[in-house]
Order: C-alpha cells, then sequence, then structure tokens
C-alpha cells in the first residue's frame, strides 16, 4: 500500500479540523486491512459530520446539497479494525457553487497520513439538481475549514 514518491504525507497539523472516527470488524477485507472503498466512506462521513455539526446541512431537508463530481485517494499505509482512526478535513478550493475538500487519514496517534485524498461536491438545488450558489451558512462554515483559518463554529 505505497503512495507515488512523489506525494508527500501530511500530518495533522495541516488541517484545520480532526474527526475522530471507528473502524468497524466489517471494514477489513480478506488481506485484513480496511478495504481501500471504505475510506471513501470515511471521508464523506467526516466532512459531513462536521456540516451537520455546524448547522449548515440538514440530511433531510436543506434545500441544497452537495454531490460528489470527483474522488481520489492515496494510500501510505495500511488501516485495520480495531485500530482508532482520525480524519484530518480541510477547504483547498471554495468556489462559487463547488467544494474541494481534502481528507487525511491518520492511524492511531500517528503523526503522518496512513491515507489522504480528496473530492469535489457540487453544491445544487435538492429538487432540480441545478447548481445553486453556496448559502452563506454552509460558505462561512467551509471557510473556517481554509487552512490559516481559526477553527470552525
Amino acid at each position: 500500500m505505497s503512495a507515488d514518491r512523489t506525494t508527500p504525507r501530511e500530518t495533522r497539523a495541516a488541517y484545520p479540523r480532526l474527526v475522530p472516527l471507528a473502524t468497524r470488524w466489517g471494514d477489513n477485507d480478506v488481506y485484513g486491512h480496511v478495504n481501500n472503498v471504505v475510506y471513501y466512506a470515511f471521508f464523506d462521513t467526516a466532512v459531513n459530520s462536521l456540516l451537520v455539526e455546524a448547522g449548515a446541512l440538514d440530511i433531510a431537508r436543506s434545500p441544497v446539497i452537495g454531490l460528489v463530481v470527483e474522488t481520489g485517494c492515496r494510500y501510505f499505509a495500511p488501516v485495520a479494525f480495531p485500530d482508532r482512526i482520525t480524519a484530518g478535513v480541510r477547504v483547498a478550493h471554495l468556489g462559487r457553487t463547488s467544494v474541494r475538500y481534502e481528507i487525511a487519514i491518520f492511524r492511531e496517534d500517528e503523526p503522518e497520513a496512513a491515507a489522504q485524498g480528496h473530492f469535489i461536491h457540487v453544491y445544487v438545488d435538492r429538487e432540480t439538481r441545478r447548481p445553486v450558489p453556496l448559502p452563506e451558512r454552509l460558505r462561512a462554515v467551509l471557510a473556517e475549514l481554509v487552512p490559516g483559518r481559526s477553527e470552525a463554529p
């Protein structure tokens, strides 16, 4: 599980927010580590839990929702159940209708990422699925996830 040597492993300090997550028995695959597809669920869980906690997303009722249009992940070291993990979350690009999130997964208390990746949300009207500008509350919460800014509310 090695990434391209030109991709540096990030440290926890590179992420404005850290979100504790749990590995589950079913996350392990036959090779004895968390399967690669599970990392995308970790990414989604970390970002959406921050948005819900900050009052920027009501999963059932928000008129504006984010749809994933691109995602990717680099793997540096294995993670397995029952490891304790933490997701680092930052916003690398905050556009008018889209956001690029960057997420790293840290195993136990290790300082360097076991995996790191990104996904891009395009925010759309829940009913029409057409892109719309980010609502003010969402934009404010996301701005706090840009590295170098204060911690999110």
